[in-house]
């Protein structure tokens, strides 16, 4: 069924009224909603075609608005001072928006393949240390990222680029060694290990750090020595214990690599460097000199002949360029890496490289926890030993929720099922509901909160319109309704206006979130739909409608609660149909 979108339609209608306009003014002429929307639904800005036309800008509109006529899908166009105001008629929105949510079509839908092709680096756990709350960012944030690039028909490769090199593992071998134990790393893996670490920082010293510099040194020097097997091991036990947090956060990945995939194509990227004469020596290291670029070195090879993980970064870039031919490569990485992606990128400039141009940094800022003591807030920390493991936040969240249900709703049905996906979803959202780059405060009270911004609001609209439709005959048979689309008047939805704008604004904001790396944007949009769809119902009955009343709302209210589904489902969200 092909569908009329009204936004792309109006789009159409005013590009033929300014057909003779040079390009960029009509580039500056763009749609937007107004501020106040009694005025309508979209704004045409017309400074830059008065400025071309010598015009006094109200005139401009009032001349554009008197030239525009109404049609099946605009119903009017009114000057307003500078603004040309549009209004596009209910009926044709309603038809649009409920179709094509229920028919599965784009943008509502997953987008047929683009052909441009993503590479998302994110979550990159450091083996042999806790998956704490420090990582819940990275991970939610480009798991978000990977499922909506998708959706809109990229090929993406999503990677998990383990931190399982390096000369901290000088450290945590060096450590194990002599205070780990087999038994407890059996028993409690994560915890085993994490309270050798601390101990390590609690007791360094010039000999530690020599021993673990030493064993890092035989790491690297690619023998099948101890020190390498010790390694294996490690890394084996973490990867399993990863999986736990990964699967009851849904994260998939599509390739993990950590910087131990790199190991033997380290040398051939060190080369492919110096191949270009930008890489000098200081005092004994390899590096290249980013002074003029208003930065310190970037160093290649340390004096010591061991590598950092900048070297592996560009071995990364080149593999992954070779390997995928990407458009964007996207790193989710804390906002303190700046300097970093900043170094990397200026080598690839300085290369000559036009990939350069495709790196992007993705920063977020911190997850603060309060001090029970001071009542500050402050960043998790591994290396204080005040980390939080995150599986024990999650269980902590899904046992809030497990006795919130025994309060309010004891007979519920799969009640443990659905405090696991209402607790760890609360966790999820709580994380992306704002710009990325802010910090985020971790506060019980707040985020398992089912009134206000937050994931179980949302989450309790998709199950109150579930319950609305398996009241009805369409959801008489199960959890799947089938609206009969040739019975609907979608003229009918014209008093659910508000609901019908806030969902066209689904296909534009998927494409602002993607095109900024904010999924913000979406979980915004999100409350605001379960907000409007809330509002709604408090003044329209579904149920006892006047027959052809009732399936036009039935329509309305199965689309917002798919569109809800799927806008959840991009953030990672999960959406129980009972609560």
């Amino acid at each position: 069924m092909s569908l009329i979108d009204p936004v792309e339609h109006l789009k159409q209608r005013v590009a033929e009224l300014l057909h003779d306009v040079p390009d960029e003014v009509r580039e500056a002429m763009r749609l937007t909603p107004p501020k106040d929307r009694r005025f309508g639904d979209l704004a045409l800005p017309c400074f830059p075609l008065a400025k071309l036309r010598q015009q006094p800008p109200p005139a401009a509109a009032a001349e554009l608005a008197a030239a525009f006529t109404a049609d099946d899908v605009v119903e009017a166009a009114n000057a307003t001072g500078p603004f040309v105001n549009f209004r596009l008629r209910r009926g044709a929105i309603a038809r649009y928006v409920v179709t094509g949510v229920l028919t599965r079509q784009a943008p509502f839908g997953p987008a047929a393949p683009n052909g441009k092709k993503i590479v998302i680096d994110f979550s990159s756990p450091n083996i042999a240390k806790p998956f704490h709350m420090g990582h819940l960012r990275s991970t939610v944030i480009g798991g978000a990222l990977r499922r909506i690039h998708r959706h809109l028909g990229c090929e993406v490769h999503g990677i998990n680029h383990l931190g399982d090199w390096g000369s901290q593992f000088g450290k945590i071998m060096t450590a194990f060694r002599r205070w780990g134990s087999d038994v407890e790393l059996a028993k409690r893996p994560m915890h085993h290990l994490f309270e050798i670490y601390v101990r390590y920082g609690a007791e360094k010293n010039d000999a530690l750090e020599a021993e673990s510099a030493e064993a890092f040194r035989r790491l690297e020097s690619g023998e099948d020595n101890p020190e390498r097997r010790l390694w294996q091991k490690l890394r084996d036990v973490s990867l399993e214990a990863f999986r736990g947090p990964y699967e009851r956060l849904g994260v998939e990945f599509d390739h993990i690599t950590g910087e131990s995939f790199y190991e033997d194509k380290m040398e051939a990227a060190i080369e492919k460097i110096e191949a270009t004469g930008i890489v000098t020596e200081s005092e004994g290291a390899r590096v290249v000199e980013l002074e003029d670029r208003g930065m310190p070195p970037c160093i290649l090879r340390k004096s010591d002949g061991t590598t950092i993980y900048a070297t592996r970064d560009l071995a990364a870039v080149f593999y992954r360029m070779a390997e995928f031919s990407f458009d964007r490569a996207l790193y989710v990485v804390g906002s303190e890496q700046n300097l970093h992606f900043q170094q990397l990128v200026a080598v690839l400039d300085k290369m000559g490289l036009p990939v350069a141009n495709k790196i992007e940094h993705v920063p977020f800022g911190l997850i603060l926890s309060k001090d029970a003591n001071t009542g500050k807030w402050g960043k998790f920390s591994t290396r204080g030993g005040n980390a939080i493991f995150l599986e024990e936040v999650l269980d902590e969240a899904v046992a809030n929720v497990r006795r919130i249900i025994a309060e309010k709703n004891p007979d519920l049905e799969d009640a443990d099922q659905v405090a696991e996906a209402v607790g760890v979803s609360a966790i999820i959202f709580n994380d992306l509901k704002n710009s990325r780059i802010k910090d985020v405060k971790f506060d019980w009270e707040l985020l398992l909160n089912f009134e206000g911004e937050t994931g179980p609001y949302v989450q309790y609209a998709v199950a109150r319109l579930s319950g609305i439709l398996r009241k009805s005959e369409v959801g008489a048979n199960g959890e799947a309704p089938q609206i009969p689309l040739d019975r609907v008047d979608f003229e009918q939805l014209a008093d659910a206006e508000q609901v019908l704008l806030t969902m066209l604004e689904f296909g534009p904001t998927v494409e602002r979130a993607a095109e900024l790396n904010e999924p913000s944007a979406i979980t915004s949009l999100m409350i605001r739909l379960a907000g409007d769809i809330h509002s709604y119902l408090r003044d329209h009955n579904v149920i006892r409608a006047e027959p052809d009343l009732q399936m036009a709302r039935l329509a309305l209210v199965a689309a917002a609660r798919d569109l809800l589904r799927v806008g959840l489902a991009l953030l990672g969200v999960a959406t129980p149909d009972r609560m």
